[in-house]
């Protein structure tokens, strides 16, 4: 189980410096980011009592990744990706300094925390794509690719179990607007991290056209390319159907189990552990074969997981059952990026990684106001159930179409020697 290099197979990504420098920071600076995110959401409640409201403020700090990712797709393509994170996390880190002071001055409302999420989107609608682009040039050997996306879900979702328990406790402790100061100070970690890295090639891309025609390129790509163009749909169900869970989930916590910060902690911890585990699954997977059939019983554990978390009402039965939502959805996530990762050519890379940007984020707004205005009528479990069954059907439909997208995939497998012409052979 171990490499050339004496490191375990499941963190054999970590052997590549730049790689390991952004694993480090980016690992500070997430868990600051999930203390915000439950932070803005428990903010939000505790002002105005309202599910609707938490899904309008869901809305707005993601309709601009919906809109303005296809543009900064193109930017990533032409441009230095380490810049542009660069400028991103900057910008990131001023926008939790303007939350942390609205809030420890007492002058902070509902409308700012909008105006505050309406910025963090635009910011999200560049840095994303980039940062998903910038993988690859961080990782020297391309076998170690999909070991490094692992291990980045894995990062993620490791903060997602510290953050919000760490979340809970400062706000029961001190109140949201420290919350917000220390993501504001954690990304001092990333942006150390980015500048300390040496590349090999560091100088922005050629422009090749206008953004308009390169625009059009991405998107006849992805729209002409039946293995691209499956996933994304299917990651926008799953992103607009279920994702929203975590958007309710304030209203879980207060009104399903009448418990406070320290409920929603626990809640989303739980979460969390099942992406973690779900994560070093993926890392542990030495090749990219069979994530097809990975991508089905995943979003059929994440919508079966939700459709039984709707009907708990046992706080310890949802802690229990939690975990395979978690990991459902994250390895349905991480699979989807890999897949992409893998058979995406280089000069449209950044564009689309944009797409599957608004596939993963930028359709969550029209989630989260579907699951704030549903759950004002039906309740936040009847939602969640909803939510739950779309998913199942998603993954329905990709087990119809898997046999064929097998057929585009496997040259594409073979001209990069990922599987052999005989092995492609006998899959027939």
């Amino acid at each position: 189980m171990a490499t050339e290099l004496g490191r375990p197979r499941i963190a054999r990504a970590l052997a590549h410096r730049n790689f390991r420098l952004f694993f480090s920071g980016q690992s500070v600076s997430l868990v600051g980011t999930w203390i915000t995110r439950v932070a803005t959401s428990w903010l939000v409640y505790r002002l105005t009592g309202s599910a609707f409201l938490l899904g309008v403020v869901g809305f707005w700090g993601q309709i601009p990744t919906l809109i303005l990712s296809p543009f900064a797709g193109v930017l990533v393509d032409r441009m230095d990706r380490r810049r542009i994170l660069v400028w991103t996390q900057a910008l990131s880190a001023l926008q939790s300094l303007a939350l942390a002071l609205l809030a420890l001055t007492h002058v902070i409302t509902v409308p700012w925390i909008i105006v505050l999420q309406i910025v963090q989107g635009i910011i999200n609608a560049f840095d994303t794509p980039a940062r998903q682009s910038f993988v690859v040039q961080m990782v020297d050997d391309p076998v170690d690719l999909p070991n490094a996306i692992a291990l980045n879900s894995t990062m993620v979702n490791a903060s997602r179990i510290l953050g919000p328990s760490l979340g809970g406790l400062i706000i029961a402790a001190v109140g949201e607007g420290w919350c917000f100061m220390i993501d504001a100070i954690s990304y001092v970690a990333v942006i150390g991290s980015l500048l300390a890295m040496r590349l090999s090639s560091d100088t922005p891309r050629a422009e090749r056209g206008s953004m308009l025609e390169e625009l059009r390129t991405g998107f006849r790509y992805v729209a002409g390319f039946p293995p691209v163009r499956i996933a994304l749909t299917l990651l926008s169900i799953v992103s607009v159907m279920g994702m929203p869970y975590t958007v309710l989930m304030p209203v879980i916590a207060s009104t399903v189990f009448h418990g406070g910060a320290h409920t929603l902690g626990f809640l989303m911890t739980a979460s969390g552990l099942g992406a973690v585990a779900g994560a070093l699954y993926l890392a542990s997977r030495p090749t990219v074969l069979g994530l097809g059939r990975v991508m089905v019983v995943s979003t059929l554990a994440f919508g079966a997981g939700l459709i039984v978390f709707g009907f708990v009402r046992s706080f310890w039965v949802a802690l229990c059952v939690l975990p395979i939502v978690g990991a459902g959805f994250m390895v349905q996530m991480a699979a989807t990026n890999t897949i992409l990762q893998t058979i995406v050519e280089e000069r449209l890379r950044g564009r689309v990684m944009a797409f599957y940007t608004m596939a993963f984020l930028g359709t969550a707004p029209l989630g989260s106001l579907f699951a704030g205005m549903a759950a004002a009528r039906i309740g936040a479990p009847t939602t969640i159930i909803v939510g739950g069954v779309g998913c199942l059907a998603g993954a329905v439909w990709l087990a119809v179409r898997l046999p064929t997208l097998r057929e585009h995939v496997r040259p594409i497998y073979v001209e990069r020697g990922i599987l052999s012409s005989t092995q492609a052979m006998q899959a027939k």
